[in-house]
């Protein structure tokens, strides 16, 4: 069985030759793994973990003034929106520093906002880039199709977007349908250059905090949903696996994620109230599958290297009792995280055995 077979079988709930597996880390993090493994690549890593789970993009030949990656960098992104840089001693993130939209005040102001256009990436490049991550064998591809709910208040502003929620709910789908419209149209171009090499669709954005969700669910299904809903059954329509990212408590809401087709949840907050592994498999494991779940906000920090190891066996026997758990840390691995911490959650799964 090979990689992409492997999570393929995973987002089905069928148990395979060992669990597969995903990574992904900030630029400090990826740096201390290169440099402990001896290797020079962001991709060599991948290989010698032997990450099943890949993530392709299309690279930007946008406007430069707004060829800023989102959250990647300071200066400003494709939506308008602006960043700065915050660093402290282990990492660099960049912080909004201008939501474009913050001050429109009617449908007309979103209308006449600099919306950007699915033509600024070059999708013919993306042939190329799926066949670099299937160099050593075929991986399983996803592709980000969007968000309907982060990037409109990244544009809006987080506090004016959920006040408009309220108060100007208008506003909120005349933002969400901007948003979605294109990336629909950005994903559709995606697949068509990709030629069937993308096999999973991305979508999500952070709807829970540490111990609730941070808008009424109720409120989230009358007015983000139905765009949520865009990013999702679409694709598993055409036969595309489909996964969704979300930080924190969102237990509330899983169950309308099932119901517009979703095969993978991510990242499984395992601190986050309701999130824990064995809560999230008996309420959901026979209908959904589970990506993450190997806490880094507290085990891969500040953990032995034998205590990872461990905790991720037994995520496995929780998460993957019937084989739909995609082994990951729970977040982007952060730069205060010792190498070997990381090392050790391949080395668990190389090792596993179904119990």
């Amino acid at each position: 069985m090979n990689s992409k077979e492997r999570v393929l079988a995973a987002a089905e709930r069928k148990r395979t030759d060992r669990p597969p597996t995903s990574l992904y880390g900030t630029p400090e993090a990826m740096e201390r793994l290169r440099k402990y493994m001896g290797v020079a690549t962001d991709a060599d890593v991948m290989d010698e973990l032997d990450i099943d789970l890949r993530w392709v993009g299309a690279p930007f030949i946008g406007p430069q003034e707004r060829s800023t990656g989102t959250l990647e960098g300071e200066g400003t992104d494709f939506w308008g929106c602006r960043y700065r840089k915050a660093e402290n001693e282990f990492n660099t993130y960049f912080e909004f520093d201008y939501h474009p939209l913050a001050e429109a005040l009617t449908v007309d102001d979103v209308e006449n906002h600099d919306w950007p256009s699915a033509a600024w990436w070059d999708y013919s490049k993306l042939p190329a880039s799926i066949a670099a991550q299937n160099r050593v064998e075929p991986r399983a591809i996803i592709y980000f199709a969007g968000g309907a709910f982060e990037s409109p208040w990244y544009i809006r502003g987080m506090e004016n977007f959920l006040m408009d929620l309220y108060e100007n709910p208008e506003i909120v789908e005349a933002i969400c349908t901007h948003v979605v419209d294109f990336y629909t149209e950005r994903t559709r171009r995606a697949l068509a250059a990709a030629q069937g090499g993308i096999d999973i669709i991305n979508s999500g954005g952070d709807i829970g905090s540490q111990h609730t969700m941070l808008l009424d669910p109720d409120l989230w299904r009358k007015h983000i949903k139905p765009f949520s809903s865009r990013l999702i059954a679409p694709y598993k329509e055409m036969g595309l696996k489909t996964f969704y990212h979300s930080c924190g408590a969102i237990v509330p809401v899983i169950d309308d994620l099932i119901e517009m087709g979703l095969d993978i949840l991510d990242p499984i907050q395992p601190k986050a109230a309701g999130m824990d592994p064995e809560n999230i498999f008996a309420k959901f494991g026979d209908r959904l599958s589970f990506h993450g779940a190997i806490d880094e906000h507290e085990l891969l920090p500040h953990a032995t290297a034998d205590e990872v190891y461990a905790a991720t066996t037994h995520v496995i026997d929780t998460l993957g009792k019937n084989g739909g758990y995609i082994v990951a840390p729970a977040h982007a691995v952060q730069g205060d995280t010792p190498p070997e911490n990381v090392v050790a959650i391949y080395k668990a799964v190389q090792d596993y055995r179904w119990r």
